[in-house]
């Protein structure tokens, strides 16, 4: 049985872990967006996009190293998120944004889902990953009506 929850407690690790690099990559091409804005678009991705990310990027870190020392697994070192530079527009950023964010958003819910969770009793691990979760779950409308507004 003990073997069991090891393997449960690694595993939401990892996922947590994997979450956290997608919630990474977003705000890379996040970053790489502002570059290209005009002064006033980009404080508004900075605010309603970028700063909501890297929040949630803060919180999925914090959640993922608290879960580790909590259980005596080692954390997971994270390295900087790669360059976005190669995408051509803000659109292609903004959407690779949208899709590493969706997929997080995906993978936390999934672990939600699944009940692990709770069934290794932590509750700090519950409250991070909805934490972050909701920092992130506006994302797509908001990319979306950012885009709509470009060039105007």
């Amino acid at each position: 049985m003990a073997y069991i929850a090891a393997e449960a407690r690694q595993q939401l690790l990892d996922a947590v872990g994997d979450a956290t690099d997608r919630i990474g990559i977003a705000l890379a091409a996040l970053a790489a967006a502002y570059e290209q804005l005009d002064d006033r678009t980009a404080d508004r991705l900075e605010d309603e996009l970028f700063r909501p990310v890297q929040v949630a990027y803060g919180r999925a870190r914090r959640t993922h190293g608290g879960f580790a020392e909590r259980h005596g697994l080692p954390p997971r070192t994270f390295a900087p998120p790669p360059s976005a530079a190669s995408a051509r527009s803000v659109k292609e950023l903004l959407e690779r944004a949208v899709d590493a964010v969706a997929g997080a958003d995906a993978e936390l819910a999934a672990l939600q889902d699944s009940m692990m969770p709770v069934e290794v009793g932590d509750a700090e691990l519950r409250a991070g990953l909805a934490e972050v979760r909701e920092l992130v779950g506006h994302l797509r409308g908001q990319a979306r009506e950012l885009v709509r507004t470009l060039g105007r």
